[in-house]
C-alpha cells in the first residue's frame, strides 16, 4: 500500500472516532439537560396547582360512645285517669299515630255521672237564683222589698254563678258523652306507651299513666359518657349518630345539655343531643352509635389529608419554599379526624403546601 494511502486511512479513522466521541458527548449533555429540565419547578407549574396554607387549630379528638333514642320531653304528654271507672272501648294500639283531640278510649264511670248530675243541678239552681234576684231587685226598686231581702237574693245568685262555673269546669276537664267518660289525645303524635285494655278497672288515685303520646318530629339521643371522657366533652360539641336500623344514614347534631348526675351502677353521665327526625324513622328505645368530635385543648398545625403522601411507612408533603421552589418535607401526624390531619412536627402555621398532583411532584423531586 502506498504511503500517502495509509496516512489518509488513519486520518479518516481518527475523524470517525472523534465524530463518534463528540456525538456521544453531545447526547450525554442533552440527556443531562433533559433530566435537569424534567425536575425543574416553574412559576407556571405552581400556578396550575392547588396550594394550601397550613393553619393552626385546636386539635380534635374523635370519641366513640353509645346511646339511645328518647322522645323530646317538651313534645310528650302522659295521660293519667281523672276519674275511676271501667274501660269499655280502647281505640288505639301501641305505636299508632293519633291526632290532636282523637278519642283514645271510653270508660263507664259513676264519678262522671255524678259530675254530670252536679252540672245539670247547678244550671237549674242558677236559673232559679237569677229569676229570684231579678224579681227581688224590681220589688226593692219599687219599695216593696227590703234591702235585706235584696242582698240575700243577690248573694244566692252569686253563689249559684260560682257553683255553675265550678261544675262546668269539671265537665270541661272530664269530657263525656252518652257512652261515658272520653279520653282524648291532647296533641298529635305516636302512642309510645299504653297501659289500658278493655274491661280494665281504673282508679283516679292510680299513679300509672294510661297512655303516653309523643311528637317524634324531633327526638333526643341520650349519650352514655364514661368517667374517662367527661373532661373532654363539652356542650356544643358536634356529634354524628348512626343506628342499627339505618346503618348508612348519619344523623348530625350538637350536644345541648350534659347532666350533672353520675349513674352509680354504670359510672356514666348522660349527655343530650336534639336531632331532627325526618319521616319519624327514629323510635324511642333504639340503640345508637355516637361519634363526638371533642376539643383536646392542644393547638397544632392542621392540613387537609388530601395533601399527604404516604411512602415507606412515612408521611410527606411537598412544601413550597420561596417563589418557585418546591421540596419534599417529612411530617409527623399527631392525629387524624375525618379529612383533617394535625401535625406534630415538620410544618408550622403559614407554610404553603401543594394540594394537587403532589404525588407526581414527589416522585419527580425524589429522583
Amino acid at each position: 500500500m502506498p504511503h500517502y494511502t495509509y496516512k489518509t486511512a488513519v486520518f479518516t479513522l481518527a475523524l470517525l472516532i472523534s465524530g463518534i466521541t463528540l456525538q456521544s458527548c453531545h447526547h450525554a449533555e442533552s440527556a443531562d439537560d433533559q433530566k435537569e429540565q424534567k425536575f425543574q419547578v416553574t412559576d407556571t407549574l405552581l400556578n396550575s396547582l392547588l396550594i394550601d396554607t397550613v393553619k393552626e387549630a385546636s386539635a380534635l379528638s374523635q370519641i366513640n360512645l353509645t346511646g339511645s333514642i328518647a322522645p323530646d320531653e317538651a313534645k310528650m304528654v302522659k295521660i293519667f285517669p281523672m276519674v275511676s271507672g271501667v274501660a269499655q272501648d280502647v281505640h288505639v294500639q301501641l305505636g299508632d299515630v293519633v291526632g290532636k283531640g282523637q278519642t283514645l278510649a271510653i270508660m263507664r264511670s259513676a264519678e262522671m255521672a255524678g259530675f254530670t248530675k252536679d252540672y245539670i243541678s247547678s244550671e237549674a239552681d242558677l236559673r232559679s237564683a237569677k229569676r229570684t234576684f231579678e224579681s227581688t231587685q224590681d220589688l226593692y226598686k219599687s219599695g216593696l222589698a227590703s234591702q235585706k231581702d235584696f242582698e240575700q237574693a243577690q248573694s244566692d245568685y252569686q253563689k249559684a254563678v260560682a257553683e255553675s262555673s265550678r261544675a262546668g269546669a269539671v265537665i270541661n276537664i272530664n269530657k263525656s258523652n252518652a257512652h261515658g267518660y272520653v279520653i282524648k289525645s291532647p296533641i298529635s303524635g305516636f302512642v309510645i306507651e299504653k297501659n289500658l285494655a278493655d274491661n280494665t278497672q281504673v282508679r283516679a288515685d292510680n299513679s300509672q299513666n294510661l297512655f303516653t303520646i309523643a311528637d317524634l318530629s324531633d327526638v333526643y339521643v341520650l349519650i352514655n359518657i364514661y368517667e374517662s371522657d367527661i373532661a373532654n366533652i363539652q356542650t356544643g360539641d358536634p356529634v354524628k349518630i348512626t343506628t342499627l336500623s339505618y346503618p348508612d344514614k348519619i344523623f348530625a347534631g350538637k350536644i345541648d345539655k350534659i347532666y350533672d348526675m353520675l349513674d352509680p351502677d354504670n359510672k356514666v353521665i348522660k349527655a343530650r343531643v336534639k336531632i331532627i327526625n325526618p319521616g319519624n324513622k327514629l323510635k324511642p328505645g333504639m340503640f345508637a352509635n355516637v361519634t363526638i368530635k371533642a376539643k383536646s385543648g392542644e393547638s397544632l398545625p392542621v392540613i387537609n389529608t388530601r395533601a399527604l403522601i404516604f411512602d415507606n411507612d412515612k408521611n410527606y408533603v411537598v412544601l413550597v419554599d420561596g417563589k418557585a421552589h418546591a421540596r419534599i418535607q417529612q411530617v409527623d401526624i399527631a392525629k387524624k379526624v375525618e379529612d383533617r390531619a394535625y401535625i406534630r412536627s415538620g410544618l408550622k402555621p403559614g407554610d404553603r403546601i401543594v394540594a394537587s398532583r403532589q404525588v407526581y411532584l414527589y416522585e419527580s423531586l425524589k429522583d
